[in-house]
C-alpha cells in the first residue's frame, strides 16, 4: 500500500500518456543498488535509501524510474522503437523534506530520428504540463552536453581533463573549481618524496619496483586491487593532469562559451558564430543541435518560451546530449526534467546500442502549483 495519496490529477496524466501511444509499465519498489550507484550521479547517490538482501546484496528503494524501465526493457527483450510511460512512488532525500513522492514520465527508446525524438520529448513535457496547469506561463531551459563535450575536445585538453570537465557539466561550482586548477596548476600533494623524484625522472621500472617494495613491506599487496604497475601509471597520469595548464586564450574561450544564454530561436546562429570566431570545429554537434531546433519548429512548438544555456545540465551522469527542464515563469521549482541518454542501455547490458530520450514529471510540485492556481 502506498504511504501517500495518489495525486487527484493522475487520471488526466494517464489520458495524456494513452494519447501519446505509450505502454504503461511499473517496476519493483526494491531495486538493485549497483546501477544507480554506478550511473546515476553523485547528487542522486547521496540521497538514495540503501538496504541489503538476505544474501548481502546491495539494494535500494527506487529513487527514479529511468534505470528500472531500461532494465525491464532489456530483460523482456522487447524490440524498438518503444515508448514507455510510468506513474508511481520514488524514494529519495530531498530539500523539500519529503522522502516519498510520485513521479511520472515517458521513456522513448530506440527512435533513430534523434532530432524528432528530442523535439517530441520536449513538446510532450510542455504539453502535459500545459494541460495540468492551464493558463499558467511555462518556460523551458535547454542545454546540450554533446555541444559542451565538442568544445572541450576541440580545445585539445588531455583526455583525463576532458573527462573531468564533462563529468562536472551542469555543476557550475565544480566547473569553476576545475577551471581555476587549469589556470593555476598545483603539484600532486601527499606523495612520498622518493616516489615524487621517481615520477619526475620518468623511470617507470624503478618507480614500479619502489611501489612494489612499499606494498610488500606494509602488507598492502595481499589486499590490493591494483598492481604496482597500475598504481605507477595512475600516479603518472595524476601528475600529468596536475601539471596541465590551459593557456589564457583557451580558458577565455571556454568561459565565454559557458556564459552563452539566449532564446532558443537565436541559439543556432550564436553557436555557429562562436565556433567560427574561436576557430573550433564543432560541426557534428552543432548540426544535431540545429536539427533539434528545426524539429521543434516543424511540430509547432513556441521557441520564444525556451532558453538555451550553454552551461545548463542536469544532476544525472547518464545524459549524453539534450538536457531540459520546465518551470513556471519566474519560478524555480522544476516541474519536469529530462534529456537524452544514448549510452545508458548499453551500460546496463543491452547487446545493441539503443538511442533513448525521456522526461520525468514531479507530481508533488505540480500539485502545489495547481493549489496555488
Amino acid at each position: 500500500m502506498p504511504l501517500i495519496d495518489m495525486p487527484e490529477f493522475s487520471g488526466e496524466l494517464l489520458e495524456e500518456f494513452e494519447r501519446r501511444r505509450t505502454v504503461r509499465v511499473n517496476t519493483p519498489v526494491i531495486q538493485p543498488a549497483e546501477p544507480f550507484l554506478d550511473m546515476a550521479g553523485e547528487d542522486l547517490r547521496r540521497r538514495i535509501f540503501l538496504t541489503e538482501s538476505e544474501t548481502g546484496a546491495s539494494l535500494c528503494l527506487r529513487p527514479e524510474f529511468t534505470i528500472p524501465v531500461c532494465l525491464r526493457h532489456i530483460e523482456t527483450a522487447t524490440g524498438t522503437p518503444k515508448r514507455y510511460s510510468y506513474l508511481g512512488e520514488v524514494f529519495r532525500q530531498r530539500r523539500e523534506g519529503a522522502h516519498e513522492f510520485y513521479q511520472a514520465g515517458i521513456e522513448d527508446l530506440g527512435e533513430a530520428d534523434i532530432a524528432s525524438a528530442d523535439a517530441r520529448a520536449i513538446a510532450d513535457a510542455f504539453g502535459i504540463l500545459s494541460r495540468l496547469l492551464p493558463s499558467r506561463p511555462l518556460t523551458v531551459t535547454l542545454g546540450d552536453q554533446a555541444v559542451f563535450e565538442a568544445v572541450v575536445k576541440a580545445l585539445g585538453l588531455p583526455l583525463g581533463w576532458q573527462k573531468r570537465l564533462i563529468h562536472a557539466f551542469g555543476d557550475m561550482a565544480h566547473l569553476e573549481a576545475l577551471l581555476e586548477r587549469l589556470a593555476r596548476p598545483q603539484p600532486v600533494a601527499g606523495l612520498d618524496p622518493e616516489i615524487a623524484l621517481l615520477l619526475a625522472s620518468g623511470n617507470e621500472d624503478e618507480l614500479v619496483a619502489r611501489i612494489d617494495s612499499t606494498m610488500q613491506a606494509t602488507g598492502y599487496s595481499t589486499n590490493a586491487s591494483r598492481s604496482p604497475l597500475e598504481i605507477a601509471r595512475r600516479l603518472r597520469e595524476k601528475r600529468t593532469l596536475a601539471q596541465t595548464q590551459l593557456d589564457g586564450g583557451a580558458l577565455l574561450l571556454l568561459r565565454e562559451f559557458l556564459t552563452l544564454r539566449l532564446p532558443l530561436s537565436q541559439a543556432s546562429a550564436a553557436l555557429a558564430g562562436f565556433a567560427d570566431a574561436a576557430g573550433l570545429k564543432l560541426g557534428p554537434a552543432i548540426a544535431q543541435f540545429d536539427a533539434r531546433v528545426a524539429a521543434l519548429s516543424v511540430i509547432g512548438v513556441d521557441l520564444s518560451a525556451m532558453t538555451y544555456r550553454a552551461a545548463f545540465g542536469r544532476p544525472l551522469d547518464y545524459y549524453t546530449g539534450l538536457v531540459f527542464e520546465v518551470t513556471e515563469e519566474g519560478g524555480s521549482a522544476v516541474l519536469a526534467g529530462g534529456g537524452r541518454f544514448d549510452r545508458l542501455l548499453t551500460l546496463l547490458g543491452a547487446k545493441d546500442r539503443i538511442p533513448a530520450v525521456g522526461f520525468a514529471l514531479w507530481l508533488d510540485r505540480i500539485e502545489t502549483a495547481r493549489e496555488a492556481q
